[in-house]
């Protein structure tokens, strides 16, 4: 079992745990690798709409993200290593879960490869991921992802990959997302992540370089042109 031990802290929100149930059968015993099974990733993942009400039918989570797994784990039967990336697939992916005041609990179950995926967002810092691949199990017990500031939105624009273990990681495209704090069926204001920040700084930097050289050029085109001047003044 996965559990978070809740203490107090200021509010913040941050994905502790997420379970994924997978359709292949593997074995967690530590094996001799030999050849690494062929896998053809998938192409970027759509983005689905995800959210939760509470029992008076009051949105309490909203989510609009691409989800893609990156899974590897080890098959004592064949005696190989397999690899593969998984899309989440949001229309036949079914939304179910749970909130209250200092816990939402998200769970998508799909047909096919992808079982069972289920985060848990609270507003405590202790956090736990655990995953299972069948009899497979891997678990975190200190991840912090997708931190936000209570009544605020978490946003990033940029691909993020979150490593849970080794053997797994998730990939999220254009996340947005809130589990408190929701007003209605709108997200609040959005706190955007490093990532973001990070490639809104890169276009600025270059600018204003390239500003400083345009004016660096001037500047000394005028004190030439000053200078060429000088030898025909009269005396």
């Amino acid at each position: 079992n996965c559990s978070v031990s809740p203490r107090e802290s200021p509010p913040a929100i941050s994905l502790p745990a997420a379970v994924l149930h997978q359709a292949h059968s593997a074995d967690p015993t530590p094996t001799p690798q030999t050849t690494a099974a062929p896998h053809k990733d998938p192409e970027r993942p759509e983005r689905g709409t995800y959210q939760l009400t509470d029992g008076n039918g009051t949105v309490c989570l909203l989510a609009y993200m691409g989800l893609q797994l990156n899974i590897s784990f080890n098959s004592v039967s064949e005696n190989k290593t397999f690899q593969e990336v998984v899309n989440v697939v949001p229309k036949s992916t079914n939304v179910s879960g749970l909130c209250d005041s200092k816990k939402a609990v998200l769970q998508l179950t799909a047909d096919g490869q992808i079982k069972n995926l289920t985060f848990v967002f609270t507003l405590v810092r202790s956090a736990s991921i655990c995953s299972f691949y069948g009899p497979f199990l891997v678990k975190n017990s200190s991840l912090d992802y997708l931190r936000g500031s209570l009544g605020y939105s978490y946003m990033c624009r940029q691909e993020q990959t979150l490593t849970v273990t080794k053997e797994l990681s998730i990939n999220t495209f254009q996340v947005q997302v809130q589990p408190f704090g929701l007003t209605g069926e709108q997200f609040g204001a959005a706190e955007e992540c490093q990532l973001d920040e990070d490639a809104m700084l890169i276009p600025i930097v270059v600018g204003a370089a390239l500003a400083g050289l345009v004016i660096i050029v001037l500047v000394a085109y005028l004190i030439g042109r000053k200078r060429s001047h000088a030898g025909y003044q009269t005396i």
